[in-house]
């Protein structure tokens, strides 16, 4: 009894310890941490605005925002509160809001919802995005509309409350799709629209962006984007300047199918990237579900005719999934020699193609040819399988080194010099031929 009272149980300790190496934020930091017990008493039920940072602590880029998110804490301490939830650990309450990457920046106001912060990674402009949430909220106070504390439209699934303030940093300079309902409180197919625009919205969660402006408090919204009457449904596509109407039926089942057929036809084409130094690595495969990494033949073994070929193969295989969250890079024979060593590649077989998630740390090769079925039918497979099933350990993180991109063109021969015999054997030939 008294060896368990004195030492805790294994698992509890490494439990405690994965905890403590994963931390981005340690005890004295001015960041509140968040979790599922306190997350409504301290977001929810807040009465002034809470600014949160969804994070993953195997995240570069969340590591890279530590020091600054800090600051912006110690700026706002007393005026508004600074948390971060580790939303790896926590992996429900995230996906309640909607978290597809790291770090995710939401700003929770008494009686609105939850909206992005989709501004520069600085201290400077985030202090100022909370600033003016805080100044909103107190407008709304003066004039009587806001009631403080928490309310259901707190509550995650409902559209994004947007205004001339949140407008372009939310919509216009954003890539994702947004489709927003321009309304007025009196108009009666507004509120007969309401319940099912709200039910979209809560279906459509993390897939497409749905948002809503009051014209009666927007009228500048209102006649940039020419509103004529209520409610009207513009969507924002890839073209944000020039947004098109929906002019479907107006029930939450039409929204959604709407709302699905233009992710289609919206989203961004997809890339197959060089894999030329580790800028590259973080940027696309650090956050991505799934980064497929493609080994491909010396320049000098595939000319550029045959290498293009292959990136031509990979691309259209990307642009069947493009609306999946992966990514895809590429490298030459030997250029990622330390890369190629973790997942066992090299020396022979190119071309050759893996897929790694760097978070869960596992790869797992094509075991066919690399022909564009084949390279098909891998990709569904593992996407269907979340990235699990024939899984290897990646066996700690490869070394990405910094390498020239190729130029496109042939690769060139080098030429070895010729010598004479003469010069080979220098004097003593020439000695010898004139004896």
């Amino acid at each position: 009894m008294e060896r368990s009272a004195r030492f805790l149980p294994l698992s509890l300790l490494l439990v405690t310890l994965i905890t403590t190496v994963n931390a981005l934020y340690g005890p004295s930091t001015p960041v509140l941490q968040l979790n599922p017990s306190n997350f409504k008493s301290k977001v929810l039920n807040s009465n002034g605005v809470v600014l949160v940072e969804f994070f993953a602590p195997w995240c570069g880029h969340c590591k890279a925002l530590t020091p600054t998110y800090e600051k912006v804490a110690s700026v706002l301490k007393g005026v508004a509160t600074v948390a971060a939830l580790d939303a790896d650990a926590h992996r429900s309450l995230a996906q309640e809001y909607g978290i597809k990457g790291f770090p995710t920046i939401k700003v929770f106001v008494p009686g609105k919802q939850p909206v992005d912060y989709q501004g520069a990674r600085e201290a400077k402009s985030m202090v100022d995005f909370v600033k003016a949430q805080i100044r909103d909220l107190l407008k709304d106070r003066l004039d009587g509309k806001a009631t403080g504390g928490s309310s259901k439209k707190s509550e995650p699934s409902a559209s994004v409350e947007l205004n001339s303030r949140n407008f372009d940093d939310l919509v216009v300079k954003s890539k994702d799709l947004w489709i927003v309902e321009f309304f007025a409180p009196w108009c009666g197919h507004c509120k007969k629209l309401a319940p099912e625009w709200k039910k979209a919205s809560k279906n459509l969660k993390g897939k497409v962006n749905l948002g809503h402006v009051d014209c009666d408090a927007e009228k500048s919204l209102m006649s940039r984007f020419s509103v004529q009457g209520f409610p009207t449904i513009l969507v924002f596509g890839a073209d944000k300047d020039h947004p098109v109407p929906y002019n479907g039926a107006r029930t939450a089942s039409a929204i959604e199918s709407f709302a699905l057929e233009q992710l289609e036809i919206n989203v961004s084409p997809p890339e197959v990237t060089e894999l030329t130094g580790p800028d590259v690595m973080e940027e696309k495969c650090s956050s991505a579900a799934l980064c497929f990494v493609a080994f491909l033949p010396d320049i000098l073994d595939s000319k550029a005719e045959g290498r293009n070929k292959y990136l031509e193969t990979l691309l259209s295989v990307a642009e069947k999934f493009k609306t999946k969250p992966y990514s895809y890079v590429w490298a030459a024979a030997g250029k990622q020699p330390d890369l190629e060593k973790h997942v066992g590649v090299g020396g022979y077989g190119y071309p050759a193609l893996v897929v790694l998630s760097v978070k869960n740390q596992v790869y797992a090769p094509l075991k066919s040819s690399f022909q564009h079925d084949h390279i098909k039918e891998f990709v569904r497979e593992i996407g269907e399988l979340g990235g699990r099933g024939r899984n290897l350990p990646l066996a700690g993180t490869p070394t990405i080194v910094k390498t020239e991109p190729w130029d496109g063109k042939d690769g060139e021969m080098m030429e070895e010099d010729e010598f004479s015999l003469e010069e080979l054997m220098g004097d003593d030939t020439a000695n010898k031929d004139e004896s």
